[in-house]
């Protein structure tokens, strides 16, 4: 199976498709609509299932070249942030990722203050999965990658799309580095951590 979600390619939000391979098996949520093998009752967005694959064939016919530029985008943030910011790593591969997807943590921050900052600063940014965005957790899959607590709980989040532009990245890289400062200077963890570090 293969489930897709037209707003995550440009396309109308709150429409996408359920792809099964002919054999499979599963059982109805709700019954009824012959329009739906009566797999589902209801009717159906014929303009957002129109929009959806308008988007989708748009996005596949310049996949490459734009994969190719996110990519050195992304990177370029990768390497900003690592250089600028001491104590902080990359979570995940440095190449087996999504072209527009990184994740940082910052040591000796908490990442909903981070998040909280970034957005006063106009960046848009999370710091972990929409499917968790409630729990105040820090991500199952980082400390699965064994991250510490504390470290996985100073994580963000960044996704690049298309519509990025080289300032936006100027911008994020001129930003961030402060406001990490400026959390861990009101920081106990950090404190502790630099205490650390002297003895």
């Amino acid at each position: 199976m293969l489930s897709l979600s037209a707003h995550k390619f440009h396309g109308p939000k709150g429409v996408g498709a359920l792809l099964i391979r002919q054999g499979i098996r599963f059982d109805n949520l709700i019954d009824g609509g012959a329009q739906e093998k009566n797999r589902r009752a209801g009717t159906e967005n014929v303009a957002g299932a129109v929009g959806m694959a308008t988007a989708l064939q748009i996005c596949c016919s310049r996949m490459e070249q734009r994969n190719q530029r996110l990519t050195a985008m992304r990177n370029r943030l990768i390497d900003g942030l690592l250089t600028a910011i001491p104590r902080s790593r990359l979570n995940g591969d440095r190449n087996q990722r999504l072209p527009g997807n990184l994740n940082i943590s910052f040591e000796g921050i908490e990442g909903e203050s981070l998040l909280l900052l970034l957005d006063m600063n106009g960046i848009c940014a999370s710091s972990g999965s929409a499917c968790t965005s409630g729990s105040l957790d820090p991500s199952h899959v980082l400390m699965a990658l064994g991250l510490k607590h504390e470290v996985a709980h100073g994580s963000l989040r960044l996704t690049l799309s298309e519509d990025i532009t080289d300032e936006d990245i100027d911008y994020i890289l001129d930003t961030i580095p402060g406001i990490v400062f400026r959390l861990r200077e009101m920081s106990p963890l950090w404190e502790e951590i630099v205490k650390q570090e002297t003895v």
